[in-house]
């Protein structure tokens, strides 16, 4: 198996950028400095290693928009692209005076007027006007959501795939769904399968779980093993590429009297979901579904963005005003969660990838569904 680090596909990381380099000029931003990792790759294509987990913010990428040039935090050559080049890297240190005497080498850094950043930490908002003496720091990430939100056709294809992936952890999972089985015996052969996959980074931590007979949305209290007639949830989702992929599917285990109805009710919820996923309509007609099927909205987000990391829009019930702000476009790609429930019963869950197109919406999603 080769271990080499790739960077991105050309195609693929030179239409990202193109869409950074348009949003800075429509924000009217000289220089991007990015330190979230999501940032970092849409702008460089390149996998970024010894990174995992939560950090302070770093100036770990820049994007000057008068010439297109890159410049990365990197000690090596390996993953990163060709488009840039060895001398527009610059070292890790323990010293951030030592980065910031980086950024000031860079061409443009003197003259530049707004400079934007994903992100700050209170040693870089002193030493970062150091590095860029004229200029106005801004907030960076509003351009870098703008840009993010509407997914290229490259990305498309990257987002499929991560989606493939992580439907074949589904499948694997409910293959081994049994009365008796743990929760955490089915997650792990879930991730087992994602990693034979060529996949070893899920997107979340809740995996398998036994809804609540009890409760709308808490889970029950037990050892976490699957009894006979309980509907288990199953939510898989990769970090593949780069990009997330997610499906969700809720499967009974062994007899399923009774739930039929359930199923049907999810059903009439993901028609009217679905139905909402117009361009041009706005994001709340994805919480008027709920009330229109006759159901609750639930606690987790009705919908939001999939792509590089947490994109936007987040649909909530809990931010009404913002899903009334948000307006559907063609190129975005939402994660679309159904649940309703049933006392006595359990929930059924259902989560679908939905890129939102000129002609309405297209299921990006494949896994089957149970069947009363």
């Amino acid at each position: 198996m080769s271990v080499e680090v790739c960077p991105d596909a050309r195609a693929l990381r030179l239409g990202r950028r193109q869409r950074a380099l348009e949003q800075m000029a429509a924000h009217d931003l000289d220089v991007l400095v990015v330190g979230r990792q999501a940032n970092v790759r849409y702008i460089a294509g390149a996998p970024q290693l010894w990174v995992a987990g939560t950090r302070p913010f770093g100036p770990t990428c820049v994007l000057v928009r008068a010439t297109g040039a890159v410049h990365l935090l990197s000690t090596w050559d390996e993953g990163v692209p060709d488009d840039i080049p060895h001398e527009n890297l610059y070292g890790i240190s323990w010293n951030p005076t030592n980065t910031v005497s980086a950024l000031r080498r860079i061409d443009g850094a003197a003259t530049a007027r707004r400079v934007g950043t994903d992100a700050l930490s209170p040693v870089f908002a002193q030493l970062l006007p150091t590095a860029f003496p004229n200029a106005e720091l801004v907030d960076g990430e509003l351009a870098l959501r703008a840009a993010r939100r509407i997914k290229t056709a490259e990305e498309v294809t990257a987002l499929r795939e991560a989606i493939a992936v992580a439907e074949s952890g589904l499948a694997a999972a409910v293959s081994g769904l049994r009365p008796g089985v743990s929760e955490q015996t089915l997650a792990g052969v879930l991730l087992e399968a994602l990693a034979a996959g060529g996949v070893s980074t899920p997107s979340n931590q809740d995996v398998a779980w036994v809804t609540s007979r009890d409760h709308l949305w808490r889970r029950p209290n037990g050892d976490g093993s699957v009894k006979d007639g309980d509907l288990v949830a199953f939510s898989a989702g990769v970090l593949a590429g780069g990009y997330i992929g997610e499906v969700g599917r809720t499967w009974p285990a062994g007899e399923a009297g009774g739930v039929a109805g359930l199923y049907r009710r999810w059903a009439g919820l993901w028609s009217e979901l679905l139905d909402a996923c117009q361009p041009g309509a706005t994001a709340d007609g994805l919480l008027a579904a709920y009330g229109a099927a006759g159901e609750p909205a639930p606690p987790m987000p009705v919908a939001r963005g999939l792509g590089m990391g947490f994109d936007p829009p987040v649909v909530s019930q809990h931010l009404p005003r913002s899903a009334a702000d948000e307006r559907l476009e063609p190129g975005m790609v939402l994660a679309v969660t159904g649940y309703v429930w049933e006392p006595g019963v359990g929930a059924v869950f259902g989560r679908e990838a939905v890129l939102i197109t000129d002609d309405g919406p297209d299921v990006l999603t494949s896994s089957p569904s149970w069947r009363p």
